[in-house]
């Protein structure tokens, strides 16, 4: 690793990528936060504090969150587990565009999020507004920087028609305030974090980024990503955290009824596909969510893989599927079924 990077315990197995052109190195497999804002459901608070020991136990040193996840109650929760270990133990990422406010009246947007903290929130990327909500996500975390912050959901998938004059914004407000930051020592990378692929390439051409976080545009399921962000990420040395690698469960659970795609009922077109997907890796014994995980970080452009989780069993779960390989023959009969692209590379 670099000299100046945060390490994972020695007890880790996990390898470590470099981060792009960053300084930092960061675990192939990484821990997400967004279920521990209670995303689905509401989430004990021991028990969100005990799956993030779990995975830093488990050798996984990369933990990203935000302010979205539960309206701030992720990065409460994070924060008191990474508060019992050494700062140079983790890379920490969170991400700016949103700000709170305490809610005395009751929270009107729930934003996804079936629990969460009482504070209400708002769309703000301006400078001032990127530089506040870094603020407080410190706070929240107990932390007095971060190692990676991301300008976040600034896509069409979360502003529709608008998104063109929020990217506007952004790089005229949160880009250049977290851009001010490394030489400050508040962070030591930046970067964007999106569920859109076309949106990596508007900021990794017109911005100079570190990293990209990439929620479900790059997984066994789809590789839009292919077509245009992921050869300049490579050409720009800029490190790819992708988030989202099962659709948002489909390529975990199957393609089983009520299976989400997108964060909802995945339609039948995409049931179908997931199904012949899985005839494929169940011919090669190899589970399904086995074969997503392993798939992705066979981009040359990927830095890690980030997973959610939200008890200790999941944790070790996903970091045993990680230190799995997986026959290339699967990949092979993919192709050839047509159910991978065949510029997709794989892992050796």
């Amino acid at each position: 690793m670099n000299a100046q990077a945060p390490v994972a315990s020695s007890s880790a197995t996990i390898p470590t990528r470099p981060l792009g052109g960053s300084r930092l190195d960061v675990t192939a497999l990484g821990f997400g936060g967004a279920p521990l804002g209670d995303l689905y459901a509401p989430l004990d608070d021991a028990a969100a504090i005990a799956t993030v020991e779990s995975a830093l136990d488990a050798g996984i040193a990369l933990v990203d969150t935000s302010p979205l996840y539960g309206r701030g109650l992720s990065e409460h929760r994070i924060g008191t587990a990474l508060r019992r270990r050494p700062r140079s133990s983790f890379v920490l990422s969170t991400k700016v565009g949103r700000v709170y406010s305490p809610a005395p009246g009751g929270v009107l947007r729930t934003e996804g999020y079936a629990g969460g903290l009482p504070h209400e929130g708002r769309f703000d990327y301006s400078y001032d507004g990127a530089m506040r909500s870094l603020e407080q996500s410190m706070l929240r975390l107990g932390v007095a920087s971060v190692d990676v912050a991301l300008i976040h959901d600034v896509d069409p998938w979360t502003h529709g028609e608008s998104a063109g004059a929020r990217q506007r914004e952004a790089l005229a407000g949160a880009y250049r305030a977290l851009a001010a930051l490394p030489a400050q020592r508040v962070v030591r990378a930046i970067g964007i974090g999106v569920n859109d692929a076309d949106a990596c390439e508007f900021f990794a051409r017109e911005a100079v980024l570190d990293c990209v976080m990439l929620a479900g545009r790059y997984s066994l399921l789809e590789q839009p990503a292919l077509d245009r962000f992921l050869p300049l990420a490579i050409e720009r040395r800029i490190g790819v955290m992708l988030g989202g690698v099962f659709n948002s469960g489909i390529l975990a659970t199957g393609a089983i009824a009520g299976a989400r795609y997108d964060y909802r009922p995945a339609p039948p077109d995409v049931l179908h596909r997931v199904a012949a997907i899985d005839r494929v890796c169940a011919a090669h014994g190899v589970a399904l969510a086995h074969a997503a995980l392993s798939f992705v970080l066979g981009h040359p452009a990927v830095s890690s893989v980030v997973l959610g989780a939200v008890s200790p069993d999941e944790v070790r779960r996903n970091a045993a599927a990680f230190a799995r390989p997986v026959p290339a023959a699967l990949w092979r009969d993919l192709r050839s079924e047509r159910l991978l692209r065949d510029d997709a590379p794989t892992p050796a």
